[in-house]
């Protein structure tokens, strides 16, 4: 083989049409994601771009949205406890899950219904 994979370069979670504001207030304002221009040949398409360190999400606008339930991206974090009480400040439904071993882990819906999970290696 005379490829090789470097890393993940970006996860994209759908939204419905219009849903650009919903999702500044989700991934902005509460989970404090800066907001990233998007290229001009994209932007007639809608959705938003957010990074916060390594980590970078793109929401697109579905015409048929559909909520991902299962499906999600899992982003890992330092101090998982202190993101918890930030998130509960907010009103945001936690979902733990002690499944995996060596892993303190939860999941959130976006306000989109989308399953996003946050994780911290113990």
């Amino acid at each position: 083989m005379s490829y090789s994979y470097e890393r993940l370069d970006h996860v994209q979670i759908a939204a419905p049409y219009n849903g650009e504001s919903k999702a500044r207030a989700f991934y902005k304002d509460i989970l404090g994601f800066k907001e990233i221009e998007k290229p001009a040949s994209l932007r007639r398409n809608g959705g938003a771009w957010f990074r916060s360190g390594s980590v970078e999400l793109h929401v697109g606008i579905e015409a048929d949205f559909q909520p991902a339930r299962k499906a999600h991206p899992a982003i890992r974090v330092k101090q998982i406890e202190a993101l918890k009480i930030h998130l509960q400040a907010y009103e945001i439904t936690i979902k733990e899950d002690h499944q995996l071993p060596g892993a303190n882990r939860f999941y959130v819906n976006d306000f989109f219904g989308n399953r996003i999970e946050f994780l911290e290696w113990e």
